[in-house]
């Protein structure tokens, strides 16, 4: 077997990466640091990103990518139709654009070997990726699956150990992206409008969540919203896409909240949290937008997966541990939410006081992983 110098050096000379990361945006924004250690290796590396919808709309917040190829894959959840025509497409698609690499990052819940597959079926030289059991010729490089069983890594830190495999070693790991002028002219359109153009202070509050599991009730977000706009004078502003305009108006019915959701592009929220003294959120892909742009975050923190926190920015993690958490669940399987439910108005609003102060507490650790440890598959 090679040794890690060896590959490093084999990979110095791929000019030509393409990076798969088919999930969601915030998923893509926590891979963001990988991306940039693979891009700095060689000054003419070319980055071209495999993504969903979500993921080339994040794309563009992101300079270390030159290029994106959207991909919508059956093996994927959010995949409503999956097309064998169209996967054979693909890889029709990624054999003419002629790569030397492709690195798949996954999520420890997620199996590499469908994307492994298309990349070797694409002619892809070298294919790097975690993986739970031995893919033989699949990948040429590859990195034993051993999480959740024996630790489990922030998901920054777990795709910067994985290039680093392979030489691309970074001691950046921020997240970081670039919001063009034009989201910061359409946010200042967006609170003329309001009347929060000249807030001193702005709490973005976003209600929604791709999955139901990961939703705190909206009836306490009102109360939160309540009690910060009386005690601190902060405008508070809630977000969401039009799919979540149910959840804003509940929110702001009191007149404690004022709402924007539907009223933003992606680049526009961005620029709307990084102006933002404080964001009150699920745990969903506006509380990394957070921690890709600075901003202090309180986190309501559902236990169904335990990688995903904000990165290296103040925050609070609210969460109550139960018998049941780490389920990976859309929807809660005993029906009780008390992961979030178990969560009161009360400590929502002291961590958001908290953090407003400029008092950052150390949060407490999520519940371990109590689960027995699995051999990995050689």
């Amino acid at each position: 077997m090679s040794s890690d110098g060896d590959r490093a050096s084999v990979w110095k000379d791929a000019r030509n990466v393409l990076c798969v990361r088919l999930d969601g945006l915030g998923d893509l924004l926590m891979t963001a640091p990988a991306i940039r250690a693979l891009r700095a290796v060689r000054r003419d590396r070319r980055i071209t990103l495999l993504a969903s919808q979500a993921g080339v709309d994040a794309s563009a917040l992101l300079p270390e990518i030159d290029a994106t190829i959207r991909f919508d894959a059956p093996w994927m959840k959010a995949t409503t139709s999956p097309s064998s025509e169209a996967t054979l497409a693909m890889r029709e698609r990624l054999a003419a654009e002629r790569f030397d690499a492709a690195v798949i990052f996954t999520v420890y819940s997620q199996n590499p070997l469908p994307g492994a597959l298309l990349c070797h079926l694409a002619g892809i030289p070298l294919r790097l990726a975690h993986c739970r059991e031995n893919p033989y010729a699949l990948l040429t490089d590859w990195v034993p699956e051993t999480e959740p069983f024996t630790q489990v890594r922030h998901e920054v830190r777990r795709q910067l150990d994985l290039v680093a495999l392979v030489g691309a070693n970074s001691a950046d790991s921020a997240m970081r992206i670039a919001i063009p002028a034009s989201g910061r002219d359409e946010m200042a359109r967006v609170l003329e409008e309001l009347g929060a153009a000249n807030a001193t202070r702005i709490v973005v509050m976003h209600p929604g969540a791709s999955a139901p599991s990961r939703r705190y009730p909206v009836e306490r977000l009102a109360m939160v919203a309540r009690q910060l706009s009386e005690q601190t004078g902060a405008r508070v502003i809630v977000t969401g896409g039009n799919e979540e305009r149910h959840l804003a108006a509940s929110i702001c019915a009191s007149g404690h909240a004022q709402d924007a959701s539907g009223k933003l592009t992606l680049p526009a929220l961005c620029a709307l949290i990084e102006r933002a003294a404080l964001l009150v959120s699920n745990n969903t892909a506006p509380a990394h937008i957070a921690s890709s742009v600075g901003t202090p975050v309180v986190d309501l923190y559902a236990l169904t997966n335990p990688q995903h926190t904000p990165w290296r920015v103040p925050s609070r993690v609210l969460f109550h541990d139960v018998p049941c958490r780490y389920c990976y669940k859309s929807i809660c399987p005993q029906g009780h939410h008390e992961c979030l439910r178990g969560v009161s108005v009360e400590q929502v609003v002291d961590a958001s006081l908290d953090l407003l102060a400029g008092r950052e507490r150390r949060p407490s650790p999520l519940p371990r992983v109590d689960r027995p440890a699995r051999r990995t598959i050689a």
